[in-house]
């Protein structure tokens, strides 16, 4: 059994630089794909409220035999709980769901900056997270200007950043961003997402034959290789368990040039000034 490796985190917590995500999982998929993920090595899972497999999550979690505290759960709050004091009401309705006291890490989902309620809701985390219902906050699909702007009205810096990340739509300014300021980047989507060309690209079957490894597993390479906590999803069993075995090997200097040649640029991916809910 393959354990990930964890990253710390600005506030003294670890993360597991390897979860699984559950998104689309319904709840009973979401509670077998806990299940089978913890069996395999998983400590890390991530969910959100929008997912609607909290509860799912929250059985896998019970019925996994590990101990609460050796697990990483993230979920995360979306549009319906931005603004001063609503994140409380969401997160109590989210540990209801999971049947749990607290969760690793919170995270607004999106910005949604034509709304302006991100800082509110912020100040709303902050206090969540000095009342122990949280031990980490964070925040997803930022960017270094919703941050520059958080960091600016606020006390606590992000731990988390979760982006939409892969080779294809690296982020690089953002990343620089996270880095500069201490917050830790977290890959969604880090294959390129359902339905995706990025897994069909020749130069990832040319390094997976040279390493003995899938694409996907170049691909988690590539992230791990970067400093990112990533969060592949899967229902699948065998799956899980390729997705954890990236230690065995290393990307050299070409490789990595070569899977450069992927990036399709700074418009790549979603905008989270236009996109979100």
């Amino acid at each position: 059994m393959t354990l990930s490796p964890l990253i710390k985190l600005n506030d003294g917590h670890s993360i597991p630089q390897v979860g699984l995500g559950t998104w689309p999982l319904d709840d009973d998929q979401a509670a077998a794909a806990v299940v089978q993920a913890v069996e395999a090595g998983y400590r890390h899972i991530d969910t959100a409220v929008k997912y609607g497999n909290e509860e799912g999550v929250g059985r896998g979690i019970r019925a996994s035999g590990v101990d609460r505290g050796e697990l990483f759960i993230t979920t995360k709050l979306d549009g319906e709980f931005q603004g001063r004091d609503r994140a409380v009401a969401g997160l109590e309705r989210s540990l209801d769901r999971m049947k749990l006291d607290y969760v690793d890490l919170l995270l607004i989902h999106w910005p949604l900056p034509a709304r302006d309620e991100f800082i509110s809701t912020w100040k709303t985390f902050e206090r969540l997270q000095a009342e122990g219902k949280v031990r980490s906050i964070g925040v997803s699909n930022f960017k270094p200007s919703h941050l520059e702007q958080l960091l600016t009205e606020t006390d606590v810096v992000p731990a988390v950043n979760q982006i939409q990340l892969s080779p294809a739509i690296t982020r690089v300014a953002d990343r620089a961003f996270n880095t500069d300021h201490g917050i830790v980047t977290e890959s969604y989507s880090p294959l390129g997402g359902s339905g995706a060309s990025l897994l069909r690209a020749p130069i990832l079957a040319e390094l997976g034959e040279k390493h003995g490894k899938t694409p996907a597993q170049v691909v988690l390479r590539w992230h791990i290789e970067q400093g990112l906590v990533v969060i592949p999803k899967s229902g699948n069993p065998d799956r899980m368990r390729e997705n954890l075995e990236l230690f065995d090997f290393a990307l050299d200097a070409r490789d990595l040039a070569e899977l450069g040649n992927l990036d399709e640029g700074p418009g790549a991916g979603h905008d989270s000034d236009t996109t979100g809910h």
